[in-house]
């Protein structure tokens, strides 16, 4: 089971968004067959806010649509083994999903389901730096997207 912090203080996401999130999350944990216990926390910033997150810790002064931090990714485990994993934290711009999805000319609810699973599969250890981890990354997004049921629409 997985469990899900949401962060939204300034409201930037409906309850309605964060319920389809946690679904989403979760069918993916399972779909993926990810064992034990997990933890996440996601937040929607504004773009302001990804902006400062992006410059402050990954060195580029550019607005993106989400960042991952994972936490498993440490060679050094502190947490006891019989506590839960914390993956770590997702951060969403609700701003620019909204420009995507418009962009894209597919809803904002997709864009939103999109960018949380993509975030998530960063924090189990997907990445898209070459080629092929690229492929692989894409190809189990729109693979679990599929099983779940959310489309292009």
């Amino acid at each position: 089971m997985i469990n899900i912090d949401f962060i939204n203080e300034d409201n930037y996401a409906a309850e309605s968004e964060m319920k389809d999130i946690s679904e989403l999350l979760s069918f993916a944990y399972d779909y993926l067959k990810e064992a034990g216990d997990a933890e996440v926390s996601v937040s929607f910033v504004s773009n302001e806010e990804i902006k400062n997150i992006n410059r402050d810790y990954r060195d580029k002064d550019s607005v993106t649509d989400v960042i991952s931090f994972a936490l498993e990714e440490d060679e050094v485990n502190i947490i006891p083994d019989d506590a839960p994993r914390t993956l770590g934290d997702i951060v969403i711009s609700s701003d620019r999903a909204k420009e995507q999805a418009a962009d894209y000319g597919h809803s904002y609810r997709r864009e939103l389901l999109f960018l949380s699973l993509h975030g998530f599969l960063h924090l189990l250890g997907y990445d898209h730096m070459e080629s092929d981890e690229e492929a692989v990354m894409n190809g189990k997004q729109e693979e679990i997207l599929n099983a779940y049921g959310v489309t292009r629409d």
